[in-house]
């Protein structure tokens, strides 16, 4: 068959399927608008304003990981707005970056609303570039305008609208100025008139691909970019829609070219980009000397300062400790614990199992020892709801502050030996306060192998907060020698254990790409509003897993599994580890709950059951043991469940050893 057959053919097949996809439009209530910017601009308080509907919002780049959906009403015309992962470039460089070149690969838009920060034009403009390049409507939203006249920075948006040929409407979102005449401007659909020129050689290579490639819902022009560019991730979609053999021409021509011109393709289309926006930005930005918030920006500047950093670092801690640690896990989990459910729901519960379920099997299972409602319902309401919540308050501050990234930046090269950089910071701290969310929000990183990294140390060395409460209560009441010598072993193992999954697990360590919010006083409606969403976001993800937690310990103590691991664990827990045969039970409840297994050492402490030695050597042991059922399940969510399994291999001996090595240390040592 002849290449201009073939060609037809194609064309044949990719109008069937554009029909195909039409076919389904058709059937869509609403069209789509996509929002799209840069990480840090506001853009889900944007969506949240537009829609009604809140979803979490940061200033550290890549919170937004997952695709958000609302309805909007502009005039007569309804639209489902998109909200989109943050991304820098359509290149993708991370997965988050992906998914939102992928959305318009794959449909194309009504409208796309650019949200860029008003202090930062030139990044804005670096993506209009590349939109305008595809040949999509668009609407340009630049926000933060309040920061950016506080710091002198003027636009002439009249001007630019008319240099871009699109609607630009500057907004500042918490106090919703510009929010209606954003939404006004979705109604009309305005083309960008921006036409790139890149050179005669990357012209004519742009040309004999784009002869070569399908129609789609972006420009073919834009797609041979992408391929100029070396950017891998196309290749799915050229796959999919291109036949093997022409996507050998494809790339015979991208390395014929490259190898027949002087200059590297790649970086005359970005240097080209860049410089348009700089023209563009310098046209119609004016700058003066802005004083307001000069205050926020030494104290921006301390706060990444390898000296000053650090004790401003501890009296964060300390109060995320007093916040979370003390009010979370101490006051509000007895009140929920020892009266809400204690002494008037579990009562109510199992009067009413009782009357209305005769059979004992399912009493047992619904109120017994490990009852999907006495247990799973009192650990994931009466225990773990009001230390997340805490946690979430404090961690929202420390998020709409702009302090997060800073300490990426502080902490980067600590990371740097563990194979991570500073964004890494974010998910284990966050394991401070639960390891399931923790997990999770290891989405955020760049890289397979740096998600995997980061999931391996929070299920190996980090304590949720209610397990640190705990802990931090027992090592109270000895002298301060205990909590150095318990602190002191997890840091050492935290370092020893990462470097050596550094060294293991294949991937490259991605240098550290952060832009900086600036510093500011959080908004206190906000702050609640993103509390009350990761409440939401927790109720739906983590308290089935409790639930399920309950009901798997139930089926493995019916089935006489529970004592055959005590008998089974005997020799491990009392001949190696030195401690009372009754700990076993309490690294079974850790398996649970990291707090109860801890709650378990206390008990037998305070009864003169344990001494120094063996509360440290148990405590040690406790913590980097399995982390707890409900992040187990999270780990084989996120992970897959042969990359978990591997892990918890790996951290049950190796928690074991440590606690062995340890025991015979402090006999030596003590």
């Amino acid at each position: 068959m002849s290449d201009k057959q073939g060609l037809i053919d194609q064309e044949t097949a990719g109008y069937r399927r554009r029909q195909r996809r039409r076919g389904r439009e058709r059937h869509q209530p609403y069209e789509r608008v996509l929002l799209i910017g840069n990480p840090n601009v506001g853009k889900s308080v944007i969506f949240g304003l537009l829609t009604g509907k809140y979803v979490t919002v940061s200033n550290f780049p890549g919170t937004t990981v997952e695709i958000s959906y609302g309805n909007i009403t502009a005039g007569d015309n309804r639209f489902l707005l998109i909200d989109s992962p943050g991304i820098n470039t359509f290149t993708p460089m991370s997965e988050d970056e992906r998914v939102t070149r992928d959305m318009l690969l794959r449909e194309r838009p009504f409208s796309v609303v650019l949200v860029g920060d008003g202090k930062n034009l030139k990044r804005a403009l670096l993506l209009y570039i590349q939109l305008a390049e595809m040949e999509l409507p668009v609407i340009l939203n630049l926000n933060m305008e309040d920061e950016a006249r506080d710091r002198g920075i003027e636009i002439d948006y009249q001007r630019l609208s008319t240099i871009l040929n699109i609607d630009v409407i500057g907004t500042v979102a918490p106090q919703k100025k510009g929010i209606q005449r954003l939404k006004d401007a979705l109604i009309q659909q305005r083309y960008p008139s921006l036409r790139t020129y890149y050179g005669d050689d990357v012209e004519n290579t742009v040309n004999r691909i784009t002869e070569l490639l399908p129609e789609a819902y972006i420009s073919k022009r834009s797609i041979a970019l992408m391929i100029l560019l070396g950017d891998e991730t196309i290749r799915d979609w050229l796959i999919t829609n291109v036949r093997p053999d022409i996507i050998r021409r494809i790339e015979d021509i991208r390395d014929e070219s490259q190898s027949l011109s002087k200059e590297d393709f790649a970086h005359t289309i970005n240097q080209t980009r860049i410089r348009i926006a700089e023209e563009i930005s310098n046209e119609v930005v004016k700058k003066s000397s802005g004083k307001a918030g000069q205050i926020a920006q030494k104290l921006g500047s301390w706060t990444m300062h390898p000296v000053l950093g650090i004790p401003f670092l501890l009296c964060v801690l300390f109060i995320f400790y007093v916040l979370v640690g003390k009010l979370g896990a101490g006051t509000l989990v007895d009140f929920l614990e020892n009266i809400i459910f204690s002494r008037y729901l579990n009562p109510v519960i199992e009067t009413t199992v009782k009357t209305l379920i005769p059979v004992p099997f399912l009493q047992d299972m619904l109120i017994g020892q490990y009852g999907v409602f006495t247990m799973g319902l009192t650990y994931a309401f009466g225990i773990i709801l009001p230390i997340t919540a805490t946690f979430f308050f404090v961690f929202g501050v420390l998020e709409d502050s702009g302090y997060l990234p800073r300490l990426a930046v502080l902490s980067n090269k600590v990371f740097s030996f563990l194979g991570l950089n500073g964004k890494a910071v974010l998910p284990l701290v966050l394991g401070l306060g639960c390891s399931t969310m923790a997990t999770m929000t290891t989405r955020i990183l760049e890289t397979k192998r740096e998600r995997i990294i980061a999931t391996f140390l929070i299920a190996l060395t980090i304590p949720c907060s209610a397990q640190l409460g705990v802990i931090l209560g027992i090592l109270g009441s000895f002298p301060p020698r205990a909590l150095f010598w318990w602190a002191g072993t997890l840091v050492v193992v935290m370092f020893f254990s990462g470097y050596l999954a550094s060294k293991v697990v294949p991937g490259e360590k991605p240098d550290l790409f952060i832009e900086l919010p600036p510093m500011r006083v959080p908004s206190l409606g906000n702050i609640v509003m993103k509390t009350l969403s990761r409440i939401e976001w927790y109720l739906k993800e983590a308290v089935p897993l409790f639930l399920l937690g309950a009901l798997t310990l139930f089926m493995l103590d019916r089935l006489l599994i529970l004592s055959w691991i005590q008998s089974a664990a005997y020799p491990v827990i009392v001949k190696f580890l030195g401690l009372p045969a009754k700990t076993t039970e309490a690294f079974l409840m850790g398996f649970l709950r990291r707090d109860y297994g801890a709650a378990g050492i206390f008990d037998m402490a305070r009864q003169g059951l344990m001494d120094e030695k063996q509360v440290i050597v148990g405590l040690v042991t406790m913590t980097l043991f399995v982390p707890c059922i409900a992040n187990l399940f999270m780990m084989i969510k996120e992970r897959g469940f042969r990359t978990a399994l591997l892990m918890v291999m790996l951290i049950v001996p190796f928690a074991v050893l440590v606690g062995g090595a340890l025991r015979f240390l402090l006999s030596v040592l003590t």
